[in-house]
């Protein structure tokens, strides 16, 4: 017996031959595009895992804090391979020590220990160079040309001071400067009175031994 054609109930009779095929391919239409929406979510749901296991692998915390610089230390050696005292400035615990290293300003080659305040909300920093066989003109070199205000007379020490301008000179707003024998040293940056002249007190000693020396 011949089986009579199925009647579609939207149609209200049977599919033609070209209803049936374009039902048919709109159905495997839908089916690609519900199994590319799940390969996208798939593929979603893997990289999400992989980003929690790094986030989860990785070490958290803050970085190991680093070395307190020797200044003693680092000066002897210096002192040792140039043949030459090295002055040894020290600072209260309101400070720390940024670097301690020998640093080139034209044909003058200094000493330089650079500070920065100890806590966290201070701001400024504080630089002692001691300039090897500087000239006269070593300090107004490093300073922008700037001249001398007035002087400053620290534990025996005179020094020349200056008031600066850091829009011009770097943000270095105050300095002292003597001369160490055939040295120069400079104190500079950007600090207040009674840090300039706890460094200059700190060095007093060195700067008279090395002017002895000189003699």
């Amino acid at each position: 017996m011949t089986r009579r054609p199925r009647i579609v109930a939207e149609l209200g009779r049977p599919e033609t031959p070209q209803e049936t095929a374009d039902r048919k391919a709109e159905s495997s239409r839908v089916y690609r595009s519900s199994q590319n929406v799940r390969n996208l979510i798939a593929a979603l749901l893997a990289t999400l895992a992989v980003v929690v296991v790094v986030i989860v692998a990785v070490p958290r915390g803050t970085p190991p804090a680093r070395e307190p610089i020797d200044v003693a230390a680092v000066a002897a050696d210096i002192s040792a391979s140039e043949d030459r005292t090295v002055i040894t400035p020290e600072l209260s615990d309101d400070w720390v020590v940024n670097s301690a290293r020998i640093e080139g300003n034209g044909p003058v080659r200094a000493f330089t220990v650079v500070y920065a305040p100890a806590g966290e909300d201070e701001r400024g920093f504080l630089r002692v160079a001691q300039g090897f066989d500087a000239d006269e003109s070593w300090a107004a070199r490093v300073l922008s040309g700037s001249a001398p205000q007035d002087t400053l007379t620290v534990d025996g020490i005179t020094w020349d001071r200056y008031e600066l301008d850091p829009e011009r000179t770097g943000n270095i707003s105050v300095a002292l400067a003597t001369d160490a024998g055939t040295d120069a040293v400079l104190i500079y940056g950007a600090a207040g009175e009674k840090a300039l002249e706890e460094t200059a007190r700190s060095v007093a000693d060195q700067i008279t031994a090395l002017r002895e020396e000189a003699e």
